[in-house]
């Protein structure tokens, strides 16, 4: 069974990609930015931006019909490495309890714009 998300960022149409995919009991989340999808607007500040992410992704999460709980991996994609920390702390409260395997690059990002992008995966809970 597979079954797409989509958050109605214009870049899901534009590049031809969903938000996040569910196939059987994996959930596929792309990687995701600070972008407010409603407006397409995105803030200067890369907390503010991780706040978004997370929000954005919790969206998705919800949708599948999983949350943060069911995350196993998670990857953080940022232009600058030194802006990583001061993210930290809204990390840790998403992920603090669950612990999923984790990656952090730094990369450039399709829009000079974005300061950090959030990919994950997560498994659906048992019934």
């Amino acid at each position: 069974m597979r079954r797409v998300i989509l958050s109605g960022s214009e870049f899901e149409e534009r590049i031809g990609y969903a938000r996040a995919v569910v196939d059987g009991d994996h959930v596929h989340v792309s990687g995701t930015t600070g972008f407010d999808y409603a407006t397409m607007t995105i803030s200067d500040d890369v907390v503010e931006q991780t706040g978004r992410c997370l929000r954005n992704i919790e969206s998705a999460l919800t949708e599948a019909g999983c949350g943060f709980e069911d995350v196993v991996r998670v990857r953080y994609l940022l232009p600058d490495r030194a802006d990583f920390p001061a993210c930290w702390p809204q990390l840790r409260d998403r992920f603090g309890d669950v612990r999923p395997a984790a990656t952090m690059l730094e990369c450039g990002l399709a829009d000079p714009r974005m300061k950090i992008e959030i990919e994950v995966y997560a498994r659906l809970p048992r019934s």
